[in-house]
């Protein structure tokens, strides 16, 4: 027999402080009734199944997601693949072979404007009528705090893609980051003295901050490491695809094909066309020395 679950549903991409608000809560009702709380998420976004959409950027890939599910409390989470055909289930379908007999529901906490079935066509006032049909019971989260999520979530997207990275931080509650493997570059770094690590991101749906200089932080082998970070072109050596490259600062391990969790800090500048590589030498020399200046005051 499967233990009961308080089960909330929704993307929750970012987990952001407005979701841990209400992931919070759906924790403390969990332990009050001896559930198991539980987060049921779709995947992939169903606007890039139904529309096609490739256009649409995400705050975290699914296993980010799921990673920072759990590091709130949250000890189940199913992630059901969004499908044409899971979108044609009727919403009775949906709430007693999902909500009910593959999760084991008992209660549920979702928002006043939840929409669900076939269309869309279900809602709150549907849920609670099937609550009483199928034995659970349904708590709303008010209307203040689902304006909360919305108002969060549009803000940290048009944060990030302005590189106001600790501006985003802010509303997350922990520092944006992305994870990727350490590939092979064009070595240009190494002929200016600054060798980088560049980094690459499978997943195509990620949000990389706006073109620019970062500071940033990350963690090899418990030790914890910082850097300056690129995103862009290399517009000086009239670069054409965007890469992301990391110097790491005072540090010379071999992180070849290694997988990095990279955290952002603070945007330095924006990328610039130099006139030459040595211009551009003293720019990095430049914005290591600021970059020292920031870690040592974190000290």
């Amino acid at each position: 027999m499967k233990s009961p679950k308080t089960t909330t549903i929704g993307t929750f991409d970012g987990v952001h402080v407005g979701h841990q608000k209400i992931l919070n809560h759906v924790v403390r009702l969990a332990e009050k009734q001896g559930y198991a709380p539980t987060v049921l998420t779709l995947f992939p976004h169903p606007r890039m199944v139904l529309q096609k959409d490739d256009s649409i950027k995400l705050l975290n890939t699914i296993e980010e997601r799921v990673a920072l599910l759990k590091s709130i409390g949250i000890e189940t989470i199913i992630v059901k693949e969004f499908t044409k055909k899971f979108s044609n289930l009727s919403a009775e379908d949906y709430v007693k072979t999902i909500l009910v007999n593959e999760i084991n529901t008992k209660q549920i906490v979702i928002g006043y404007d939840h929409h669900f079935g076939k269309n869309r066509t279900a809602n709150i006032t549907d849920l609670k009528k099937f609550a009483k049909e199928y034995d659970f019971t349904v708590e709303e989260i008010s209307a203040q705090d689902i304006e909360n999520v919305t108002v969060s979530s549009t803000k940290i997207r048009n944060a990030l893609n302005e590189g106001k990275v600790a501006l985003a931080n802010s509303f997350l509650g922990y520092n944006y980051f992305i994870t990727g493997k350490v590939i092979k570059g064009k070595g240009l770094g190494r002929t200016l003295d600054f060798p980088t690590a560049n980094i690459y991101i499978k997943e195509s749906y990620k949000l990389i901050p706006e073109d620019g200089v970062y500071i940033v932080k990350s963690r090899f082998k418990e030790e914890v490491i910082y850097g300056m970070m690129n995103i862009g072109t290399n517009p000086t050596v009239n670069g054409k695809t965007k890469s992301i490259e990391v110097h790491f600062i005072n540090f010379n391990e071999d992180i070849y094909s290694s997988e990095l969790k990279i955290e952002f800090l603070k945007r330095l500048r924006h990328e610039q066309k130099f006139k030459n590589l040595e211009a551009l030498k003293t720019q990095l020399q430049n914005d290591r020395t600021n970059a020292l200046d920031y870690m040592n005051n974190l000290k």
